[in-house]
């Protein structure tokens, strides 16, 4: 097992923490359903290549968490091209009790965006050149240690797009050179539809909106990083006031 990381086996989660096995048993649960299968069928194939890690961090509103998350995910960007084609970090959060069940998804939206700015905050490399720092740039993504990543967030709060719900605050975070390389494929046009097509069955909301193409002129990436459980959006990026920090000379 990687230092800091954990890789899934069954010796490994035998000697997990209790609230640890839970979080693994209940995303397995989700990954593994074939009467319900989840919509990201990349996700699907990296949780059955064994080619996803994970990552466990404490509250999210505990300032140690983010030193704690920074450090993981340093280490996921340095080594994750080792851990197969359909990898990506999934992040669990050891939420309070009372935050589970009383927090809003509007609520669970805010400390998102508190996560990321703070990540960028304690991040040591600089923004990498070719990606803009304006969000509301189609092709901005979230950076952090050189590599540029899709960030997913799924919460308790969710109840109408079961594909955002898990039973504490959970993140998914995929290297932009995977999802590069899936695009690639030949049946990539069939496959995005079969993606849709589940998603329209699996939640019980029509598909939002944001969700669009990356690079596209009418798409920002943020949008799609964490999304409501309406068809309601915040109209500009939390993201944006750490932009001047990123600008900033050394």
């Amino acid at each position: 097992m990687t230092e800091g990381l954990y890789k899934d086996t069954p010796d490994n989660r035998n000697t997990l923490d209790h609230w640890k096995r839970k979080n693994l048993d209940e995303f397995e649960a989700k990954m593994t359903d074939k009467e319900r299968p989840f919509p990201c069928i990349p996700a699907t194939i990296g949780f059955s290549l064994n080619h996803l890690r994970y990552a466990f961090v404490g509250n999210p509103l505990e300032q140690s968490t983010i030193a704690n998350f920074a450090a993981l995910l340093k280490k996921y960007t340095e080594d994750s091209r080792k851990y197969g084609k359909y990898t990506s970090l999934i992040v669990f959060y050891h939420l309070p009790e009372e935050m589970k069940t009383t927090y809003t998804v509007e609520e669970y939206e805010q400390l998102f965006w508190e996560q990321l700015r703070a990540l960028s905050a304690v991040d040591e490399k600089d923004w990498p050149d070719d990606i803009p720092t304006n969000p509301h740039d189609p092709i901005w993504e979230f950076c952090f240690h050189g590599e540029r990543y899709f960030m997913y967030c799924a919460t308790p709060a969710h109840g109408n797009r079961q594909s955002r719900h898990f039973f504490t605050m959970l993140l998914a975070i995929t290297p932009r050179w995977v999802l590069q390389a899936f695009t690639k494929t030949s049946h990539m046009d069939k496959m995005k539809a079969r993606v849709r097509e589940r998603l329209s069955k699996y939640d019980k909301i029509s598909i939002h909106p944001d969700l669009n193409s990356y690079g596209a002129e009418d798409n920002f990436e943020w949008r799609q990083y964490f999304l409501r459980d309406d068809h309601s959006r915040l109209s500009k990026c939390p993201y944006h006031r750490v932009l001047e920090w990123l600008k900033k000379d050394p």
